[in-house]
């Protein structure tokens, strides 16, 4: 009886070409017979051209004209079905000739022993070949737009980023490539809430918009959902919702802290998760609470684009900016001088002097101060957030998101009493 280990290595070789190349020819001879109009290739096609693809590279060895020879003449052959196709049938693709190629190739890189590159190259096309409604139906549903925004952060982080040098400048240590993963980090966190929103457009109500609005941007959604609360009668809906988005910033921030100073993360964990547990947790029992002549509200805010490429610059610009000025006022103000820079940068956005507080922190100012420093200007934000809420909302939905928002940067101050 001829056991595994007994078989040449050549024949799991041609079993593993013959596997793949059967799987792929199975898939387009279902399709045929779906169609039921010519379309080149089947079960027993793809595994030749395979076995083709093998034999060519193994008799070339590691000389590859053969092998590009042998390419070029079963190129032709798909070229002739190709165009026999198109004078039959005017809505005929060249998925099916793209396969054949495919299938050659999965046969020479076998030959070559990249069995992974082989396995994979074969799966992800038998994959397209399959799921060909659900992907024509996603093109479908994606606007052009979106591929635009998709195509600038691939340019954040796959162009700019890898270019950019990682070292040091200047007394005040600005590193271009930490500063522009800075940039990424904040605008992966924002694009990923955006997507989010716009999957479940049309789905969910206030609460969820919060949620989700929260990890984009808490002061956005505030601002929103307070000028939204004049058209409605649900109050507590509102109010809590506001709360709810407050809450969910405490999450980001950790995520923040983790990806970019664990060091300063452990002295903030806690207390972030118990202010986001709070927020989020009261701000929701909150909204369970309906008033009178309530009804289902749907959410109706469409989430700006957070991928702007000058809004990117102009964020790394403020990080810079925020660097500088956090180093100035350790080395000059002490602690009181960068605690009063952290409760003034609370009125707008706080991640430019977080993130500036990261690349400080260990460094040039000690955990405990960059920590309290966090604190004040993440309790700021939210005293600033309540009057945003009771200036733009109506009486009570405002006069109740102020106390909220009040009530959680006062328990976000209390750890500073540990802190020292």
């Amino acid at each position: 009886m001829v056991t595994y280990q007994q078989l040449p290595p050549d024949a799991l070789k041609i079993f593993l070409v013959l596997f793949l190349s059967f799987l792929i020819g199975l898939e387009r001879e279902e399709h045929k017979s779906e169609r039921g109009t010519y379309m080149f290739g089947g079960v027993r096609t793809f595994p030749l051209i395979g076995l083709i693809g093998y034999s060519i590279a193994l008799v070339s060895g590691t000389q590859l004209l053969p092998l590009t020879i042998g390419f070029l003449v079963v190129s032709g052959f798909l070229l002739i079905s190709y165009w026999h196709k198109i004078t039959t049938d005017v809505a005929a693709g060249v998925t099916t000739e793209m396969s054949g190629l495919a299938t050659f190739l999965i046969g020479a890189l076998v030959c070559y022993n990249h069995l992974w590159i082989a396995t994979t190259l074969g799966v992800a096309n038998l994959l397209l070949l399959d799921l060909k409604a659900a992907l024509e139906r996603l093109a479908a549903r994606i606007p052009p737009n979106e591929i635009l925004t998709f195509a600038k952060f691939l340019l954040l982080t796959g162009v700019i980023l890898p270019i950019l040098p990682n070292q040091e400048f200047s007394r005040f240590h600005i590193n271009p490539f930490k500063t522009w993963l800075v940039v990424v980090a904040i605008s992966a966190i924002s694009y990923a809430a955006y997507v989010l929103q716009k999957v479940t457009r049309g789905q969910g109500g206030v609460v969820l918009a919060s949620l989700l609005g929260g990890a984009y941007s808490s002061t956005v959604t505030t601002i929103v959902l307070a000028r939204r609360s004049r058209q409605e009668l649900e109050t507590n809906l509102f109010a809590g919702s506001i709360l709810i988005a407050s809450g969910v910033m405490y999450l980001r921030l950790t995520v923040l802290l983790a990806l970019f100073n664990r060091g300063l993360l452990s002295f903030l964990l806690v207390p972030f998760l118990l202010l986001a547990a709070a927020g989020i947790g009261l701000g929701w029992l909150w909204t369970r609470h309906q008033d009178a002549g309530a009804r289902v509200v749907r959410r109706d805010y469409e989430p700006k684009n957070p991928l702007d490429l000058f809004t990117a610059f102009l964020f790394a610009g403020l990080f810079l900016g925020m660097l500088v000025a956090t180093q100035l006022a350790v080395t000059y103000l002490g602690r009181s001088g960068l605690n009063a820079l952290a409760a003034v940068m609370g009125v707008s956005d706080v991640d430019p002097f977080i993130m500036g507080l990261t690349q400080a922190a260990g460094v040039l100012t000690p955990f405990k101060i960059a920590a309290a420093a966090i604190l004040i200007a993440a309790a700021s934000n939210n005293a600033i957030k309540g009057i945003y809420a009771y200036s733009l909302a109506g009486r009570k939905t405002g006069l109740q998101s102020l106390l909220f928002l009040t009530a959680l940067a006062v328990a976000g101050l209390i750890p500073l009493f540990w802190l020292g």
